[in-house]
Order: C-alpha cells, then structure tokens, then sequence
C-alpha cells in the first residue's frame, strides 16, 4: 500500500493510447505462449514456464475474487474521472496474483478506466516509481483523467505478502521456498487485502478529485 501523492503525470498520451486493455493483455499472452514465448525479451523455458503458471493464477483469481460491498459501495462514490495506469508483465507472479481484482475494481466503477503497460518496454516509467530501489510490479498508478495528476500509487504487493517477501529475503530463504509461502499466502487471502487497501486509496483519491463544495466521506 502506498500512500496518496499529488504530482504532475508523466505518462505521455502516446502511452496511453498504445496501453493494453486486460483482455488485449490476456489475448498477447495467449498468443506469445503459443510461439512458447512471454512477455520482455527473456524467453527461456523458465520465463515462459512461469508465464504459464501466471495464466492459471489469474483464471483462478478471476473466479475467486468477490469484490466485498463496502468497496463495490466506494468505487460507485467515485465522482471525477480517473485512469489506472498498471505497469505489468506476464512473467510476474504477483501481478499475475493482483491483477484480476484491480480489474474487478475498476469495472465496478463507470469513472475508472484501466490501461495496462509493460514494464521493460517503459523503463523511464518505471524508474519513477522504483520500491526499494528495484523495478517491482504490478505497480498501479492512479491519474486524475482531467489533469493527468498523479493522485497515488500501490504495489507492488498487498502489505503483509511484502512483509513476508522482506523477511523471506532477510533470513536467505531460497526463492522457491519463498515463492511458495507467498503464493500460499495469496491463496488464501483471495484478494481480501488488496481490496482493503485499495478502498482506502480510492477514497483518498476521491477527495482529491472532488470539487471543492463537494464533501466525499473519508471511508474508515
């Protein structure tokens, strides 16, 4: 979870406009994987393997994601229009993890409208909004559609998975053990933190937003 920032975006129209929709995005992985390729210029068999792991992670957490109605209730509060901007790539098992609920989220709102961009093929993107000095992802930046500010950001991982990611790495876990607990860990969260999260942001986000004889109710 990160906390609400107000800047001016530096996300070109060029960029948005080439951005993926989450069924281009789906339909560029099936195609790639078909080819026994992913996203990024990294193809080998363990990229790819990991890609086709992530395809069942999202299916998986497209069913399993009920978006709760406190945040269904937050997202229909939503007066300004924003765009969220996700910076992503197939390999990523945690974007593969949080990706279907940030979608979810969106689609809840008639005010959202979500673009997905790939990490390697953004790098200046990216290094904007570096965690811990690293290119983590999904990372999931929130503009004001009307004045393309920046309102926030999240990512790349709900809190607890990063705290147990930075323990993990702490000790010298092995990272297939710690990839292990943190996909166990997904699995049984099924998108309930990640939402939590989110609906204090978006509230945040919306009393930025709102005009200014407008109240918008901090949602607790």
């Amino acid at each position: 979870m990160t906390d609400t920032i107000m800047a001016t975006s530096t996300i070109t129209n060029e960029q948005l406009e080439n951005a993926l929709s989450y069924t281009q995005y789906r339909d560029q992985i099936d195609m790639l994987l078909a080819e026994n390729k992913t996203t990024g210029t990294n193809h080998s068999e363990e990229m790819v393997e990991y890609t086709r792991l992530n395809m069942h992670r999202m299916r998986r957490m497209e069913r399993n994601a009920v978006l709760h109605d406190e945040v269904i209730q937050v997202l229909l509060s939503v007066q300004t229009k924003m765009i969220w901007v996700v910076l992503t790539e197939a390999w990523c098992g945690d974007a593969a993890q949080n990706l279907p609920a940030i979608v979810k989220m969106a689609d809840a709102s008639p005010l959202i409208e979500l673009k997905l961009l790939l990490r390697d093929e953004n790098p200046a993107l990216m290094d904007q909004y570096l965690t811990n000095g690293g290119r983590s992802i999904p990372k999931l930046i929130a503009l004001d559609a009307n004045t393309m500010q920046v309102l926030g950001t999240w990512g790349p991982r709900p809190v607890p998975a990063q705290e147990l990611v930075q323990q993990a790495k702490a000790n010298d876990v092995p990272f297939k053990e710690m990839a292990e607990q943190l996909h166990g860990w997904y699995a049984k969260d099924k998108s309930n933190t990640i939402q939590e999260e989110l609906k204090q942001l978006i509230s945040n986000w919306s009393e930025l937003t709102a005009p200014a004889d407008v109240n918008v109710a901090r949602c607790s």
